[in-house]
C-alpha cells in the first residue's frame, strides 16, 4: 500500500517543496561549511579549497595572548549578561503574563523594542550616552548594552513557556499558604525551566556573538573577541579568524544541542 494514501497532497507532488527547502538549507549552511574547511588550510591566506591541510591557525589562536584575552573578555561579559538578563527577563515575562500591569502592552513593546531597532542606531546611541557617564571601554558598560539586546529574547522565550502553563497551579499553592515567591519557585519555575534555560542560552549567544555595539563601546583591555576579529579582517586577512569562527560555530551548536536535550528530558 502506498504511503501517500490518506494525504491531501502526495509526497511526489511535494517534491518541488522538498527541493526548495533543501536549497534554502544549503544556502544557510554552505557559508559556515566553507569557513570550517578554510580553517584547516595551511595557507597564509583564506583559501578554498585548501591545497594543504593544517591545524596551524588553531595553534595560532590558542597561543596568541591577544586572542586569549579577547576571548576571556567575551566569556566574562556573556556570563554576566546571562546572570543579569535571565532573572530580569523572567520577572518581566511573569508580570506581563499576569496582565495586571496598567500599561502591559506598552511595557511589552518597550522590552522587545531592541529587536526591531537597527543595531547600528543602538550602538551610536549607547556610545554617546556612555561618553557622558564614563562607561565606554568598561565591562559594566558592555554587560548593560548586551543585556538590553538579550533581554527581549529572554522575555519572549519565558513568556512562551508561561503561555502554556496553567497559572491555577500557582494560585492553588498560594491558597494553601505559600507566598508569591515560594509558589513561583516551587511550583511555576520547575515547569517552565526549559524556557528559562533556553532564554539564558539565547542571552549567552547574543552577547558572545555581538559585534556592532561592541565596535562602539569596547576597546583596550575590554576588547571583545568579535571586535578583535573585525579589526583583524579590516587590517589584514588573517586565517586565524576562520579557526575562531569554527570554534564559535561549534560552541553555538553545542549550546543549542544542550537546550534541545534538556527540553526532551523535561
Amino acid at each position: 500500500m502506498s504511503g501517500d494514501v490518506g494525504l491531501p497532497i502526495s509526497h511526489r507532488q511535494r517534491l518541488w517543496l522538498y527541493a526548495l527547502g533543501g536549497l534554502v538549507l544549503l544556502f544557510l549552511i554552505a557559508p559556515s561549511v566553507i569557513i570550517v574547511i578554510m580553517s584547516f588550510s595551511d595557507s597564509t591566506l583564506l583559501q578554498f579549497p585548501p591545497r594543504q591541510w593544517s591545524l596551524r591557525w588553531y595553534q595560532s589562536y590558542f597561543q596568541s595572548l591577544e586572542w586569549r584575552d579577547a576571548t576571556v573578555v567575551s566569556v566574562k561579559v556573556a556570563v554576566m549578561t546571562v546572570l543579569v538578563a535571565t532573572p530580569l527577563g523572567t520577572a518581566a515575562a511573569y508580570a506581563i503574563n499576569r496582565g495586571t500591569l496598567r500599561f502591559n502592552g506598552t511595557i511589552n513593546a518597550l522590552l522587545t523594542a531592541s529587536l526591531i531597532i537597527p543595531v547600528i542606531l543602538i550602538g551610536i546611541g549607547t556610545f554617546f550616552l556612555y561618553a557622558r557617564i564614563g562607561l565606554n571601554n568598561t565591562l559594566t558598560g558592555l554587560v548593560i548594552a548586551h543585556t538590553v539586546q538579550a533581554l527581549p529574547l529572554v522575555v519572549l522565550t519565558v513568556l512562551s513557556g508561561l503561555r502554556s502553563y496553567d497559572m491555577n497551579q500557582e494560585r492553588v499553592a498560594r491558597s494553601l499558604g505559600a507566598g508569591r515567591i515560594g509558589a513561583f519557585w516551587q511550583v511555576t519555575m520547575p515547569q517552565i525551566r526549559f524556557s528559562i534555560v533556553s532564554g539564558a542560552l539565547f542571552a549567552f549567544i547574543t552577547s558572545f556573538d555581538e559585534v556592532v555595539v561592541s565596535l562602539f563601546i569596547s576597546g583596550g583591555e575590554t576588547t571583545t573577541l568579535t571586535r578583535r576579529m573585525f579589526n583583524a579582517l579590516r587590517d589584514q586577512i588573517d586565517p586565524t579568524i576562520a579557526a575562531i569562527s569554527t570554534c564559535l560555530i561549534v560552541l553555538s551548536v553545542l549550546l543549542l544541542s544542550v537546550a534541545q536535550i534538556f527540553g526532551r528530558r523535561h
